[in-house]
């Protein structure tokens, strides 16, 4: 049951229904509810998700067997009202979206009202942010194993040691880089899950997953240099998520410089009374004036995070054309997500794609196995999962296991200990992790290691 047609509910509905799942859809605007039952195999009902009759009539009542309830309308008193309705009528496990972060804050909130999950991304995705601001040379980030870890897209540069080796010798040539490519992007030939032989070409797009404190290396070897030190960044849009940036800059980044630009007075003057360090502007985050006084030619960032995509390209270009280092915009729309390479912007974040990702994660992998990051754009999968003790797999190497072509373990983190496997690696009880697949063959994978 998915209560919520927007961007967020049509593609959880989509994803499910042609996984195969029978699917619900409750969509109280005509038109959204139109669109449900024209463009997807899902039964629609048209009305306010929170009400009991409705959800009574699209099979929400007592002694049903409705699996999953996700409730992901734009409105959380709804989403919430509807979570505890159906689980008051016997829904196994009910999702709620949360867009005010205090619902967050505490698990309590979701205790006291029955609600198995009460989310809210814009901390995930204001850390994937951070993460791409610090790690400039990377298009795409997703942190693992608590951070510890992650996994980074990088193209091969020009000039690259790494190009035309190997992965077999990028490894013999570098004992102690802690990574592996999980996959490339090579458009013109076919993407491919590598293997040892695959050997790397300028202009490959390689998604990297490594130890967090190795990325420099990764750096390197890729882009020929290391990010800089994050010293100026600009942040236009005091909403949620761009509070969460700026805070998150204050909090973990020491001596940045911080400048948090929103047309809203009242919200200025809330952000400026919250904010320990940043200096907050009411103004137009794309006045030139504005911007070059305040050195946007010397910004290490810029992120433009307003409730409209459109602006958010825009503004992010002209920053980008001004001389900031990096340039990210907030889109909210799968149109927009290669903008990248078609206007002058570094990496675009969509915290709806992120929502997605952490609903799907939970309805396929409900158990203790934690799906870590749905790369939509290469339909893959990343999936952290712990090895029971007294496992069939433990103690065997991994070379003898039958493990399906393209699946990949990435990384075991062994106690404080994290490292990239190899043929002879055997798994140990209480060992975590990281299987790399595509989304067609991870729960397979899921299963196969328990």
């Amino acid at each position: 049951m998915v209560v919520g047609a927007g961007e967020v509910g049509f593609g959880v509905a989509a994803t499910l229904s042609g996984e195969g799942h029978d699917v619900n859809v409750v969509e109280q605007d005509e038109e959204r509810a139109a669109k449900a039952g024209d463009e997807l195999n899902v039964r629609v009902v048209w009305g306010n998700g929170a009400r009991p009759q409705i959800l009574h009539e699209a099979g929400v009542r007592d002694g049903c067997g409705v699996d999953f309830l996700v409730a992901c309308t734009n409105r959380d008193e709804a989403n919430i009202l509807a979570c505890w309705i159906g689980k008051r009528a016997g829904v196994k496990r009910v999702i709620a979206r949360a867009r005010g972060l205090e619902f967050t804050d505490s698990p309590a909130w979701a205790e006291d009202l029955g609600i198995d999950m009460m989310i809210s991304p814009e901390r995930s995705v204001a850390r994937e942010i951070l993460e791409l601001l610090s790690v400039s040379t990377a298009v795409h980030t997703a942190e693992l194993l608590g951070g510890r870890a992650a996994i980074y897209a990088f193209r091969v540069a020009p000039g690259s040691p790494l190009t035309n080796l190997s992965l077999k010798e990028v490894r013999m040539q570098n004992p102690d880089l802690i990574a592996i490519v999980v996959y490339v992007e090579r458009p013109e030939e076919g993407n491919v899950v590598p293997n040892g032989d695959t050997v790397l070409r300028e202009g490959d797009l390689c998604y990297v997953v490594s130890y967090r404190e190795q990325v420099w290396k990764l750096e390197r070897l890729f882009r020929l240099h290391s990010s800089r030190t994050l010293r100026r960044v600009f942040i236009v849009g005091g909403g949620k998520l761009g509070f969460q940036v700026a805070h998150g800059l204050e909090t973990n980044y020491r001596g940045v410089n911080v400048r948090l630009i929103d047309r809203d007075r009242a919200r200025c003057d809330r952000l400026a009374s919250e904010l320990e360090g940043a200096l907050v502007l009411n103004a137009d985050g794309a006045d030139e004036a504005l911007l070059s006084e305040e050195g946007i030619a010397e910004a290490d960032g810029y992120v433009c995070a307003t409730d409209s995509d459109e602006v958010n390209l825009i503004y992010s270009a002209i920053a980008k054309s001004m001389g900031a280092h990096k340039a990210v915009a907030v889109v909210r729309r799968k149109l927009y997500l290669d903008m990248p390479g078609r206007i002058p912007i570094d990496a675009v974040v969509d915290p709806n794609e992120a929502l997605t990702a952490v609903i799907l994660r939970y309805i396929r992998y409900p158990g203790s196995s934690k799906a870590l990051s749905i790369i939509e754009k290469i339909d893959a999968e990343m999936l952290e999962i712990v090895m029971p003790e007294g496992h069939a797999l433990l103690d065997a190497p991994l070379a003898q296991l039958k493990v399906p072509k393209g699946v990949l373990v990435a990384l075991v983190a062994r106690k404080k200990k994290v490292f990239v496997p190899d043929g002879s690696t055997c798994l140990k009880g209480g060992d975590h992790v990281i299987l790399f697949a595509s989304t067609a063959q991870m729960r397979l994978a899921a299963e196969i290691f328990g």
